[in-house]
């Protein structure tokens, strides 16, 4: 990539200010700067090899990843401005062409001017061209010309809340909700009180009864029978 694109770029600047600040904070590890380096603590991932190029080229890093003595110097300064002004040398002699073309301007050329230059010096595409003037920008706000992006807020997990709700009892059957179901007894069937009843009686009389027989028998149905309440 050095190679094709002689000023170096990254697809997002929040990774410039996340390295600056983690080696202003932590200083350079001994063993130097490199894309496992990066890994170990985060920043930029599956583009380290991008953001070295970086460092590299604005002298921070030396071909080895061990800190420039440039680099050294300004990252050992403690107050901010102080390390803004060491940063912005090492920023603008890396960019010296472009700082030779518009001076102290370029630190404030507006988005569109520095696509056009770096298109045109390099002969990128619009998509390059626009990642390495961002890439620029995000290295002149580092030096105190212009505004770092907004931090994104951590977001804190949420506390458990206690459940103070008592479990819903468990559904019991139909049967032992209800209980057992009674089967009533049919009710009995009223008797109409005008309900008629015809019945025929035969009598054999006996041949050698006499009449007081005779009477005696018509008598009891006449008590049992007919006039029977």
């Amino acid at each position: 990539m050095a190679d094709k694109h002689p000023y170096p770029y990254t697809s997002g600047s929040a990774s410039l200010f996340e390295i600056v600040e983690h080696l202003r904070r932590k200083s350079f590890p001994a063993a130097g700067v490199d894309a496992a380096t990066l890994k170990k603590v985060g920043i930029a991932p599956n583009n380290e090899s991008y953001l070295i190029n970086i460092l590299r080229f604005i002298g921070v890093l030396a071909d080895d990843g061990s800190a420039t003595d440039a680099a050294s110097k300004a990252f050992s300064q403690h107050k901010d401005e102080a390390f803004q002004r060491a940063f912005g040398d090492l920023v603008q002699n890396a960019y010296k062409d472009l700082f030779a073309l518009h001076k102290d301007e370029s630190w404030t050329l507006d988005r569109d001017e520095l696509i056009h230059y770096f298109r045109t010096t390099d002969g990128t595409s619009a998509l390059v061209g626009t990642r390495q003037a961002r890439t620029f920008q995000a290295l002149a706000a580092i030096s105190g010309h212009g505004d770092a992006p907004p931090q994104k807020a951590t977001k804190k997990p949420a506390p458990k809340k206690a459940n103070t709700k008592k479990p819903a009892p468990k559904k019991k059957k139909e049967e032992e909700i209800q209980g057992p179901t009674l089967v009533q007894p049919p009710a009995p069937l009223s008797r109409p009180r005008d309900l008629g009843l015809t019945v025929r009686i035969e009598i054999n009389l006996p041949s050698e009864g006499d009449q007081e027989t005779y009477d005696r028998i018509f008598k009891s149905i006449r008590t049992n029978l007919i006039d029977a309440d």
